[in-house]
Formats: structure tokens, sequence, C-alpha cells
């Protein structure tokens, strides 16, 4: 949405805006934010409309939080509510994490963006098809290798009783090694573009081959902690046997609903963790939209500003007619990150979604006017899409859009 002239005033505008977002479906309001900067007012309409156990949200600019919140419970059924504390599942929206973790390896010169899984695999695995081998890191981190979404094949890999021999690392590479032997390179006409969790899992077996460290390790002691996101962490975001978070929601094909706490049902499998396992709470989930919004200009020096521009560039066209809640929607694909130009914004940004199926979570970045919007709910499916979207809307048209009119 525009202000139609560059002479209205800031409450006239935000009058606009809530009668254009009462019409798209929403409820009304005129200030996103209550005094005290939390979002209740307007988190806890759409959460109630859409039916969603839990819904919450923060918005940086100029690397400061300036509102943020979570309502409702963290179990369906159950009267435990939510705090602004509490971890929410952030799926794919880690596969920027993973981008970064590359990008600090090619500056450090272990990794080059034309690195071949052959060079860096090769030595532990000799037996990589040469068309496989070929691929390079860049084309792993923008979805162009050739490597397919996950397929009936790659989901058993995934889930493999196998799995319970080998440490994540050399699971990762035995998995790498029979996915190779049994399956030739396929690129689709029209696009190269094949959204790949397996890609990323490989790109994390090159991280671990180069830095001669666990992807684990390297997320909790490279990304997380000097970002100071002490709320973050791995898999499931319950501690087992609390009900200490938000905890994930499974629906079936009849519709029923059910929790899903702790254990192996409570997320997707640990060796695909490079494509998308952390799990924080909004601040902290803000706080890494914020760095990537400033370019990392404030810091700390992750990956060189040159190496941030390149992992936000363009690379593939991701024209998808149907995308699912939890994968890029149409635009542009960079490094773990897509670009899209939403009804409410003046240019593509940087966004992402991630769902394990029982959470969905978005992020979107305005580089330009140095802005991110994290949102996240405990529910997946196409409800918590358009709730998810709603929420980045109003948080866009306020404090974004509204800021930088005339």
């Amino acid at each position: 949405m525009h202000p139609s002239s560059g002479a209205i005033i800031l409450e006239r505008f935000m009058v606009h805006v809530a009668k254009v977002v009462a019409l798209a479906g929403f409820v009304a309001f005129s200030n996103v934010a209550q005094a005290d900067g939390t979002l209740s007012d307007l988190l806890e309409p759409i959460r109630a409309q859409y039916q969603l156990p839990a819904l919450g949200a923060a918005i940086v600019k100029d690397g400061k939080i300036v509102a943020q919140g979570a309502v409702g419970v963290r179990v369906l059924g159950m009267d435990i509510p939510v705090t602004q504390e509490d971890r929410f599942h952030l799926g794919s929206d880690g596969k920027a994490m993973t981008a970064t973790l590359a990008g600090m390896l090619i500056d450090e010169g272990k990794l080059r963006w034309d690195s071949t899984i052959g060079e860096v695999l090769g030595p532990v695995l000799p037996d990589l098809k040469p068309k496989f081998a070929a691929i390079t890191l860049e084309q792993l981190l923008s979805h162009t290798s050739g490597i397919p979404s996950d397929t009936e094949d790659i989901m058993k890999l995934y889930f493999s009783a196998d799995a319970f021999d080998y440490t994540l690392t050399a699971y990762r590479l035995h998995m790498i090694s029979e996915w190779n032997a049994a399956h030739d390179l396929s690129v689709p006409s029209g696009s190269a573009f094949q959204y790949s969790n397996l890609g990323y899992a490989i790109v994390g077996s090159m991280i671990e081959q180069t830095s001669g460290k666990p992807w684990e390790v390297l997320i909790t002691t490279r990304i997380f902690e000097p970002l100071g996101l002490k709320s973050a962490g791995l898999g499931p975001q319950a501690t087992f046997g609390k009900y200490d978070a938000p905890v994930g929601h499974s629906v079936d094909a009849d519709g029923k609903v059910t929790p899903r706490p702790w254990g192996l049902s409570a997320d997707g499998p640990a060796v695909v963790g490079p494509a998308g396992i952390a799990h924080m709470n909004v601040a902290d989930f803000a706080t890494w939209a914020g760095w990537n919004a400033g370019e990392g200009k404030r810091g700390p020096a992750l990956v060189k500003p040159e190496t941030l521009k390149r992992l936000h560039q363009a690379h593939i066209k991701t024209e998808i007619p149907h995308p699912k809640p939890g994968t890029p929607k149409s635009g542009s694909y960079a490094c773990g990150w897509g670009l899209s130009h939403f009804d409410w914004t003046d240019k593509p940004v940087l966004v992402h979604t991630g769902s394990n199926s029982m959470n969905l979570a978005m992020i979107v970045v305005d580089v330009e006017h140095d802005a991110g919007i994290v949102v996240v709910t405990n529910f997946p499916g196409e409800k918590a899409d358009a709730a998810l979207l709603a929420v980045s809307k109003a948080l866009y048209t306020q404090y974004v859009k509204a800021k930088s009119a005339p």
C-alpha cells in the first residue's frame, strides 16, 4: 500500500491502512503495537481468526527491536500461555544460517563458491559419479544443482534405521553416497530451480569436511553465540518431558490435530539439520533478521560485506505455480534466501518461510530500509501461512512503509 500523497500525515495514513486491512479479512486496528511495545492487539485477533494455538512476531528497525509479542497457548487444548521468551521452530529459515557458515569458510579460504562436491567430499567418498561430483557449492546453496526436492527415495534415506549406527556427520556422508549410487541428476525444463533439503545436507557435509567440526557445533559457536542468540537451539523446541515451549502440531488427512512435543516425531530428522532444525524466541530471531538487514555493518563481522551481498543476491527465478506452506514463494532465490515482491513492498525483499510440517515461521528482510520482520506459530498449513502473511503485512506497513513515507 502506498500513501496517496506525500503530505498525508502518519495518523491519516494508518487509518487508511486499517481500512484496507479490514477489507482483506483482517481485524482493523489503529495501532499495531500497544503503548508498551507489545503486539497483542495485532496478534490475538489474527491468531483467533486462523485458529492457531500460538502466534508470535517481532519487528527490528535500524538494528533495534521496536515491538514484539506472543499470544496463545503452548499446546492446543492446554491452558499454558506462551510468553515472549518462548522458543519457536524456524524450519527452513535456518538455511540462511548454513549459507552464512559456508560464507565464513569461503572468507577463510577453506571453500570457494565454485568448490565442487568431488573436490571436498571425493577423498572420503571416492565413488561419486562425475556429474554429481561436479556440482558446486553455489549451486547447492541456490537449489540449482539438479538434486531434486524430497522424493520418496530421499525420505527413506532420512528416516532409515541405518542412521542409528552412525554419528550425524558420518551418516550425512553415508546418505550422500547412497543417493549418488542409485540416482542421476535431473534438471527440469524451464528452470534449474529445485528446492532441495538434501542439497543443504550436502552443504553441511562440505562445511564439516573443510572445518573439521560438526555442523551442529559450528552453527552454535559461529552463529548463535556471536550474535547473542541465547535462546537458540536445535531440534524440538520443548525440553523433553516439559511443555516449556510452544510445541508443534500435526494435522492428518481427516483434520485430526496431534501435539508433538518431544522425541523423533517432534521434528524432522537431525541428519538434515543444515536444511533447518533451529529454534529460538522471537527476539533472537529478530536479532538475526536485523543483522542481515544491516548487512552486518553493526557487527559482529561474521562474513565479509561482499560475501553477505552475494548470499543475498538473486541467483535463479523460482516460479512455483502452487507453493506449499514452508517453501519459498515465486520470485527469485539467492543462497538460503528467497526474494519476493509483495503487494505491500515497493521492491523485492529477502524472505523465507520454514516448516517441519508441525510449525511455521516467516522472516522478511528489507536491506534498503534496514528492517526485519519475523512471525512464528506452532501450527502448520495454509491457515498458518495466511496468518503469518497478515502479520508481516501489518508490521511492514506501519514500521517500514509508514516510517519511510515522505
